[in-house]
């Protein structure tokens, strides 16, 4: 019993530090997105992650308010 509780703890911190490194290097964002554009507009492509860093990438480019330096 006490071995398997080792082992529940164990998956929770990896799964917390996974958690936390997709929100650090925002890999995270695509998911939300795909999230977003399926509940909104279900029958419209999705685009793959490399079109999204590059619609991302534009996007932030064009608005040059929305950033600090």
């Amino acid at each position: 019993m006490r071995r398997a509780v080792r082992w529940g703890r164990g998956a929770h911190w990896a799964s917390t530090v996974r958690w936390y490194l997709r929100e650090l290097t925002g890999e995270s964002e695509y998911d939300r997105y795909c999230l977003h554009r399926q509940r909104h507009d279900p029958d419209a492509p999705l685009p793959t992650r490399r079109e999204y860093q590059l619609l991302r990438t534009r996007h932030q480019e064009t608005r040059t308010h929305s950033r600090c330096c």
